[in-house]
């Protein structure tokens, strides 16, 4: 009897101070992370390393799926734009181990941007706010391949990516590559011509670059690993 009544106590107690100091709400924790300091371009690539690496460990993190839907349902800011691949192995959510509203993706075969693709990225910039574009490339792209081999495309549309692609295969051939390794570097070649490209074409991406409100990481997933790696440029 004794014990029933001093759980009773307790247990009235717990509430009292529940009612008087109660757990924040999900609304409170989105409100809170809304009001902390922007992330830098080097703390944003760290921690979309530190994604990668978890990936590539294949522990991910996990998440309230449902939660998080719905919280993001009337708006998002997603930090990081991502150029990449449409190759269905290279899905950047997961590469980087990111969530719903961590990403704006921008996809085509050989990571290559025309009108809409730069149009999307300076949607991203200009009205979500995204301060980090990466630009993704990957081991083994067959659009590459298909660029280094020289060959007439089936279609004006195909040829039009071979296009976009052939000035870094021209670039790789300089430094005497053949084959395999003539592939490989016309890839890292090609996220390089990318961005210079998304930057050359958009008065407002090269604006604000310059004015250090955008940063640009060229960046080249492997296959087999799972890793990504930063390549030598930045664009601040």
């Amino acid at each position: 009897m004794k014990t029933q009544v001093v759980n009773y106590v307790l247990s009235f107690l717990i509430a009292l101070s529940v009612a008087a100091h109660p757990l924040p709400s999900y609304a409170q924790h989105v409100h809170q992370a809304a009001t902390l300091p922007e992330k830098s371009a080097v703390e944003i690539w760290a921690d979309l390393m530190r994604g990668n690496q978890r990936f590539v460990e294949g522990k991910p993190q996990t998440r309230e799926f449902v939660t998080i839907r719905k919280s993001l349902a009337k708006s998002q800011r997603p930090n990081v734009v991502v150029l990449t691949c449409s190759d269905s192995r290279v899905s950047p959510e997961l590469i980087f181990d990111k969530s719903l509203g961590d990403l704006f993706v921008v996809r085509t075969a050989g990571n290559v941007a025309d009108a809409i693709g730069v149009g999307s990225i300076e949607y991203a910039v200009e009205q979500l706010k995204s301060s980090v574009l990466v630009v993704l490339g990957h081991t083994q792209c067959g659009a590459v391949k298909a660029a280094c081999s020289g060959e007439k495309m089936p279609t004006p549309n195909l040829e039009t990516i071979m296009d976009k692609i052939a000035p870094a295969v021209s670039q790789a051939k300089k430094s005497g590559a053949k084959d395999d390794s003539l592939v490989e570097a016309a890839i890292e070649e090609n996220v390089r011509q990318s961005a210079k490209d998304v930057l050359t074409t958009s008065q407002i991406l090269r604006h604000l670059v310059n004015e250090s409100k955008l940063t640009v990481f060229d960046a080249e997933y492997n296959l087999e690993t799972g890793q990504v790696v930063r390549l030598d440029i930045v664009h601040y």
